[in-house]
């Protein structure tokens, strides 16, 4: 007995459902592909960045002129400047979170590179760093503490003294949990001391108020006196004083004694 076969396209040989017609791959590379693009977009948005990147020339040679060991890289977040404490660059006393005068000197030369991206929307947390000693005094119970004063100290010396804007700054302490390299010599551990400044990138700017979420524009500042110069002109006086017209007189209504007209 011949069995009768089923055709393929039945819905009954495939029980998930149809299946996809052929142009469905393409489309779903074609949407991958647009998918990785913006994210290596988003990536790059700092390093697009002119600011930042001349940010980054101008703090790289005041390093290199102060020889200041350290590191300055631009990632898909912004900007991380690494200052670490090697040779005579001592940052802080040991216990300490009063800046020491090379301290200040160094921050003297990265500043205006840095005071221009922060007036520039772009927000900068100092981060603090220390090595794996443990430290227990009466201002610092542990590293936690010590990081925290630290950067915060030095985020006040740019606030008030270098004149930077404080809506932009912020500190942050990370104790000895995040070190570069293993805590296991004296030159490793000045290298774990560390202070480092986080530059993020710049918010896009809208017109504030503004519901629809519309970017500003340099016609949003044309002030209103530029847009129209000429107010409407008002009634005049002989057009004010107009009696109104009879209202018999376009709708006439004959009188009761009168006679209809005969040929």
């Amino acid at each position: 007995m011949k069995r009768e076969m089923i055709d393929a396209s039945d819905p009954r040989v495939t029980l998930i459902g149809h299946p996809a017609p052929a142009w469905l791959v393409n489309y779903a590379d074609l949407m991958t592909e647009l998918v990785c693009f913006f994210i290596v977009l988003y990536a790059l948005s700092a390093s697009l960045n002119k600011d930042v990147q001349k940010a980054k020339k101008d703090v790289e040679e005041a390093m290199k002129q102060e020889q200041v060991q350290g590191q300055v890289k631009v990632d898909k977040d912004g900007m991380k400047i690494t200052l670490e404490e090697k040779g005579e660059n001592v940052f802080f006393e040991s216990g300490r979170a009063e800046l020491s005068p090379r301290m200040k000197e160094i921050l003297a030369k990265i500043s205006p590179a840095l005071r221009t991206l922060a007036k520039e929307d772009h927000e900068i947390v100092v981060e603090g760093h220390t090595d794996d000693i443990p430290i227990s005094n009466p201002h610092f119970p542990s590293n936690w503490e010590l990081s925290t004063a630290r950067a915060t100290s030095v985020v006040q010396y740019m606030i008030h003294g270098l004149e930077f804007p404080p809506q932009k700054m912020g500190a942050i302490g990370y104790g000895q949990f995040h070190p570069i390299v293993p805590n296991d010599t004296d030159e490793h551990r000045s290298m774990n001391r560390r202070v480092v400044f986080f530059v993020k990138n710049a918010p896009p700017k809208f017109v504030p108020g503004s519901k629809t979420g519309k970017k500003k524009t340099e016609s949003d500042n044309t002030p209103a006196s530029a847009v129209s110069s000429e107010e409407p002109r008002s009634a005049t006086p002989e057009a004010e004083a107009a009696p109104p017209e009879d209202a018999n007189a376009s709708n006439p209504i004959p009188e009761p004694n009168s006679q209809p007209a005969t040929e």
